[in-house]
C-alpha cells in the first residue's frame, strides 16, 4: 500500500447495471472486500476475508465498482492520518498539512478524483475530520443505520461505516443504496426552508483566528439561507466528548484487538499502542458505570432538539501541519475532536460539508448534527449550503454540478395520489412537504372519474368520485410519503375526504383522495376541466370578450 490507496490490478465489479453503475468506490482497509486482505494499518494482523462486508456488497449489487484499500490511521485510532506504518497521508490541496483520520486514504482518494465515493469509518470523528480537512463531503450515518457485519471495530458500541463523495447528493446515492432494509426509526421531515440552528455560545478555534473568521461567514451564510442562529452552551457536549478517550469506555477500544495486541505490542506503532493500553487499566465495573452515565447523558442532552433544527460547528477548531502533529500527536490529535468526539456517543447523526477556502489555500468545513434517523434532513440542508458557496469538488478544480434531489430509499415510503388543494403549489401541499413527502410524477386517472367543486371547504377543495359512466380522465399527482409519516398525515385529512383506492391511467391501483359520494349532492361539476389546477385557473382567468 502506498501512504493513500491500494489500487486493485482491475477493478472488482459484480453489476455494471443499478443506481451505483459504474460509480468507483474505494474502501477503507479495515472494512473487508472478499479475497483482498484487510490490514486495519497493521501489516502483521492481516488477514483475507471470504465475504465481503454487508455494506460493501451493497455496493457491488447496485453496481459500483471497488477500485481499491485505502490507508488509515493504525486500528482506526487517531484523526489526523499520520498514525500508519505505510506512511503519513497528505492533505489533497496542501501536503504539508494533515489529511485528517482515520479515514485519510478514503478522503483523500475522493478529493483527487481517484474514486468517486469511498467508504471510511466514523468512531470519534474518523469521517467528517478528514472530509473538513480535504474540500469534500462526509456523511456519518446514525447508528445503526448501517450493518457493522464486515467492518472491524474500533469501539463497537460507538462504530459506523461512513460516505466520502465530492458532493451530498453523491454520498446519499451510496447511503440509500447500503441503508435498505434497515429497521431504523428515521425522521424523514423535509428540513423547513426556515429553520433553526444552534452554534457554539463560545467556539474554540484553538487560536486559530482565520477559522474563526470562516466559521463566523458560513453561520451568515446560513442566515441568508432561512435559518436563524441559537447560541447553545456547548459544555456538556465537550464533557461527553472527553469521555471516548479519557474514561473507562476506552476498554472497548482495547477489546476489539485484544488478543493481538497482548501477543505482538511492538507491532501497533506509538501513540496507538498507548492509547489502546489504557484500556488494560479499567474493570468491567468501571464500564458499566460509564455505560450508565453516558445513558443518563443521552437523556438529559436530547431536549436540545426542543429549540433548534440541527446544530452547526467547525468540522475542526483549527487544521495543523504533518510536522505539528508528529511533534504533539496526543494534545494536537484531542483538539481536532473537539467538536467531532460527542456525536456517536449521543447517537446523533452528522455531515460534514465544505464552507470555503481559507486565504491560505487550506479548506474549510462545517459539521450539521441532528438527532439519531434525521440524516435526510441533514442532507436537504447540507447541499443546500454546499452548492450556496461556489466552491469546487474537492482538489479537482472542477465545477459544483446542479443540485438534485435527497430522496431516502423508495421502499420506505407509501405512494400516495393528490387531486387537489395537496397538488404543487396549491394551498394544502405544504402538509406533504413539511412531513418529507417526495414528488414522483405528474399523471392521470382512468377515465372513470368525475370532479366536483366541495362547497363551502377551505381552502378550496374538490371531491373526485368513481362512476359507471361519464367519467373522464383527471390530472393527479403521485408523492411518495415516508411510511412513519402517514398516520400524521391521515390526521389532516377530514371529511368527506379520506385516502381510498385510486386507478391510474396505465391502470395501476395507488392509494389517492377520494370523496364520499354523498357530499357531491348540488355540487358543482367540474370535470370538463380536465383537473383541479385547470378549474382554479380559469376561476382567476379574465373575462373573454
Amino acid at each position: 500500500m502506498s501512504a493513500w490507496i491500494r489500487h486493485f490490478a482491475a477493478p472488482i465489479q459484480t453489476l455494471t447495471t443499478g443506481p451505483l453503475a459504474n460509480r468507483r468506490v474505494a474502501v477503507k482497509d479495515n472494512i473487508d472486500v472478499a479475497g483482498i486482505p484487510t490490514t486495519c494499518g497493521a501489516p502483521e494482523f492481516a488477514y483475507t476475508p471470504h465475504k465481503s462486508a454487508d455494506v460493501v456488497q451493497k455496493l457491488l449489487d447496485a453496481g459500483a465498482a471497488i477500485v481499491g484499500k485505502t490507508n488509515l490511521d493504525q486500528f482506526a485510532c487517531g484523526l489526523n492520518g499520520t498514525r500508519s506504518p505505510y506512511g503519513a497521508v497528505p492533505n489533497a490541496l496542501r501536503p504539508e498539512y494533515v489529511s485528517g483520520g482515520s479515514s485519510s486514504g478514503s478522503a483523500w482518494a475522493v478529493a483527487t478524483g481517484a474514486a468517486d465515493i469511498a467508504l471510511g469509518t466514523d468512531t470519534a470523528g474518523s469521517g467528517r475530520v478528514p472530509a473538513g480537512f480535504n474540500n469534500i463531503v462526509g456523511l456519518k450515518p446514525s447508528l445503526g443505520l448501517l450493518s457493522a457485519t464486515g467492518v472491524y471495530p474500533a469501539s463497537r458500541s460507538f462504530d459506523t461505516a461512513s460516505i466520502f463523495a465530492r458532493t451530498v447528493a453523491d454520498a446519499v446515492d451510496a447511503l440509500n443504496v447500503m441503508a435498505a432494509g434497515t429497521a431504523l426509526p428515521y425522521d424523514l421531515t423535509a428540513m423547513p426552508a426556515t429553520f433553526r440552528f444552534g452554534v457554539p455560545a463560545v467556539p474554540d478555534f484553538a487560536g486559530d483566528t482565520v477559522s474563526e473568521a470562516e466559521f463566523a461567514a458560513a453561520c451568515a451564510r446560513l442566515v441568508e439561507l432561512g435559518g436563524t442562529a441559537v447560541a447553545i452552551d456547548d459544555a456538556p457536549l465537550n464533557e461527553v466528548a472527553l469521555w471516548l478517550y479519557e474514561s473507562a469506555l476506552v476498554a472497548e477500544r482495547y477489546q476489539a484487538i485484544q488478543a493481538f495486541f497482548d501477543a505482538q505490542p511492538d507491532a501497533v506503532i506509538e501513540p496507538v499502542r498507548t492509547i489502546i493500553g489504557a484500556g488494560t487499566r479499567y474493570t468491567a465495573a468501571d464500564v458499566l458505570d460509564m455505560q450508565i452515565k453516558l445513558e443518563d447523558a443521552r437523556v438529559r442532552l436530547a431536549p436540545i432538539w426542543q429549540d433548534i433544527d440541527v446544530l452547526v460547528v467547525p468540522t475542526a477548531p483549527n487544521h495543523p501541519t504533518i510536522d505539528e502533529m508528529l511533534a504533539d500527536p496526543i494534545n494536537a490529535n484531542r483538539r481536532l475532536g473537539r467538536y467531532t468526539n460527542f456525536v456517536n456517543l449521543l447517537q446523533w447523526a452528522a455531515l460534514a460539508v465544505p464552507a470555503s477556502m481559507r486565504p491560505d489555500g487550506l479548506p474549510f468545513g462545517i459539521t450539521l448534527i441532528g438527532k439519531g434517523g434525521s440524516d435526510w434532513r441533514l442532507a436537504q440542508l447540507g447541499q443546500r449550503f454546499h452548492h450556496s458557496t461556489g466552491l469546487t469538488l474537492g482538489a479537482t478544480g472542477e465545477p459544483l454540478p446542479e443540485p438534485r434531489p435527497i430522496i431516502p430509499p423508495m421502499p420506505l415510503s407509501l405512494p400516495i395520489t393528490v387531486v387537489g388543494a395537496h397538488l404543487t403549489g396549491m394551498p394544502l401541499n405544504w402538509q406533504l412537504t413539511d412531513l418529507g413527502a417526495q414528488f414522483v410524477e405528474a399523471t392521470t386517472t382512468a377515465p372513470t372519474y368525475k370532479l366536483y367543486a366541495l362547497p363551502n371547504t377551505v381552502p378550496p377543495k374538490p371531491g373526485l368520485v368513481k362512476v359507471e359512466e361519464g367519467g373522464v380522465a383527471i390530472a393527479v399527482e403521485v408523492w411518495q410519503l415516508p411510511l412513519t409519516q402517514v398516520g400524521a398525515f391521515l390526521k389532516q385529512v377530514l371529511a368527506p375526504l379520506g385516502l381510498g383506492s385510486l386507478t391510474l391511467a396505465d391502470g395501476s391501483q395507488v392509494h389517492g383522495f377520494i370523496c364520499e359520494p354523498w357530499a357531491v349532492n348540488g355540487a358543482r361539476d367540474v370535470s370538463e376541466f380536465g383537473g383541479w389546477r385547470a378549474f382554479v385557473a380559469s376561476l382567476n382567468a379574465p373575462p373573454q370578450p
